[in-house]
């Protein structure tokens, strides 16, 4: 099994749609973890609704790119997520895969570990949340470090929702066993 993270992120029905989210990625591969869930404003897009982004982690047995391909990006579309010239666009759901085992690779599908880690503080600080003492591959950056040197301002914590999602994921998990 391989362990991997995902960030999420969603700005159109953002409650519901990271629930669905996650009960559709349980249907394919073990949660195995939920960073809190923050309430972030849309970068670049004033005008638009404010996002809830966490990251996950799952286990899986699937390789990368299909792990991206036939799971991430089927559920992104179940849920309406279309695609557009426009990377900044309001959307019902946003997966990426951010890291998976210690594995480097780019390619047209898949970048690893994602470069955005080192930018976008509501995905480092939720990583760092779930692995305190993560060393990214390839460069052996401490994700402590990165998530340090990243502002958390506008980032709100969503407590009581992130604790409601939690106690739903690990009731799915206990039933299924």
């Amino acid at each position: 099994m391989a362990k991997a993270f995902l960030s999420v992120g969603s700005n159109i029905d953002p409650a519901e749609n990271v629930r669905k989210a996650l009960e559709l990625l349980g249907s394919r591969a073990d949660i195995t973890g939920v960073s809190t869930v923050y309430l972030t404003p849309a970068e670049d897009r004033p005008e638009q609704p404010s996002y809830y982004n966490c990251v996950i982690e799952v286990e899986t047995e699937m390789p990368p790119v299909e792990f991206k391909l036939s799971v991430l990006r089927a559920i992104e579309k179940t849920l309406g997520r279309e695609r557009t010239g426009d990377k900044f666009a309001a959307r019902p759901i946003d997966l990426d895969l951010i890291l998976y085992n210690d594995m480097v690779m780019e390619n047209e599908t898949v970048t690893l570990p994602d470069p955005q880690i080192l930018r976008k503080a509501f995905i480092a600080i939720p990583l760092h949340e779930l692995s305190p003492g993560l060393r990214l591959p390839g460069s052996g950056v401490s994700i402590a470090e990165i998530a340090a040197s990243l502002s958390d301002r506008g980032m709100k914590p969503l407590k009581q929702y992130t604790e409601n999602l939690r106690k739903e994921i690990r009731y799915r998990e206990r039933r299924k066993s």
